[in-house]
């Protein structure tokens, strides 16, 4: 019997919420990188509609023609709002 493990990282999201962290778009893509080069199965990304910098990224990230799997983080619709038109979950879907 083979196990396997699945690695999934979150520092592109989880990891940039502590006081004083704030990383550019170029930051994240060289940390992909370099997640990516030491094995990782799943990067998650960030929440592609919550800023700026998280749709660049997810824009520029699709250059890279990495081996780990991108995801990205998200919610439901919001209050009072249409599922289809949302416009957080339209950028996951994006």
């Amino acid at each position: 019997m083979t196990n396997i493990i699945s690695v999934f990282d979150t520092t592109l999201r989880d990891g940039t919420q502590g006081e004083g962290i704030s990383l550019s778009a170029d930051d994240k893509l060289k940390i992909a990188q370099k997640l990516d080069t030491l094995g990782v199965h799943y990067i998650e990304g960030g929440n592609p509609g919550s800023n700026s910098k998280d749709i660049e990224f997810f824009q520029r990230v699709k250059a890279l023609k990495l081996n780990a799997k991108l995801t990205a983080f998200g919610s439901t619709r919001r209050k009072n709002s249409v599922a289809e038109q949302d416009s957080n979950l339209l950028r996951i879907v994006e």
